[in-house]
């Protein structure tokens, strides 16, 4: 599942455990020793006694891995919960489809990477605060900055986005859904199409110099521009103490800025740290 797609699981927990296990060898958990006389924060229970096992989905520049190490905004943040909790950081590679699942059967304590805090998810598993938004953006060679700039061209986007129905309502087919990224860049870059509508953290780490990556002005026909979705770390449900835990460490970050700090270290915008107030999407 897509870090925003809103369909039901269509794996087992079975396939989960097994998706995670075959992933967990394919990357080095690059994770240092907790020192004997670290005092954590919190007293955290997890699936591990002194580990945090976390499903990395892959997702630049949220969670990925690179050169064989995880790397990614997601990534950093949970890295610092982790010393600061003095826990040993324990991440697999999972996908989107088993990290859930992966919770649910106490495989791993959380997943990271650009999950939306949406209602269906909030009744499988523990959610924390927001963290930061996810917004839309555009891409294209000649900067358009709006959702009006879309009419009368050929737009793309992927599929699962919170934006596509009212996109599709808005363009009719003249709007082209794609099941990955990957598939929307390459007609973007084959000239296929004139403007692309993808996450802005996705864009950014996607596309070079001979494209312009904007965010839009809230426009009503299209609802996500208006109030866009709220990142979150998925955990296991019940988990009180690690969930107070996250919370607490990420009203941290906000109150003292480091979640700028990260934001623009992996080249997303200051505004994405002006969450409001929590909310589930449907």
């Amino acid at each position: 599942m897509h870090r925003q797609r809103l369909a039901a699981l269509s794996v087992t927990i079975l396939t989960a455990a097994l998706a995670l296990t075959g992933c967990g060898r394919s990357a080095d958990n690059g994770t240092d020793k907790v020192a004997a006389d670290c005092v954590p924060d919190h007293k955290l229970e997890t699936v591990s006694s002194g580990k945090l096992k976390v499903g990395v989905t892959e997702i630049p520049p949220f969670s990925y891995v690179k050169n064989g190490q995880f790397a990614g905004l997601d990534y950093d943040i949970i890295k610092g919960f982790a010393k600061r909790n003095c826990v040993k950081l324990a991440p697999e590679p999972a996908t989107y489809a088993a990290a859930v699942p992966g919770i649910i059967s106490n495989r791993i304590d959380l997943t990271i990477g650009d999950w939306y805090r949406t209602a269906a998810r909030a009744k499988q598993v523990g959610l924390t605060a927001p963290i930061y938004t996810d917004e839309l953006s555009l891409t294209s060679k000649d900067g358009a900055s709006s959702i009006s700039a879309l009419e009368g061209k050929r737009v793309g986007t992927v599929d699962g986005y919170l934006w596509v129905s009212d996109l599709r309502a808005m363009l009719g087919d003249k709007l082209h859904v794609y099941p990955s990224s990957a598939e929307l860049k390459q007609d973007l870059e084959a000239g296929r199409l004139d403007i692309a509508v993808d996450a802005y953290g996705s864009a950014l780490y996607a596309y070079g110099n001979d494209y312009k990556v904007t965010t839009v002005k809230p426009d009503p026909r299209v609802a996500s521009t208006k109030e866009p979705a709220q990142v979150t770390f998925p955990y296991t449900r019940g988990n009180t103490a690690l969930g107070k835990a996250l919370d607490d460490y990420i009203a941290q970050l906000h109150k003292d800025g480091k979640l700028v700090e990260i934001l623009k270290e992996h080249g997303l915008p200051a505004s994405a740290a002006v969450v409001g107030a929590p909310r589930l999407i449907q």
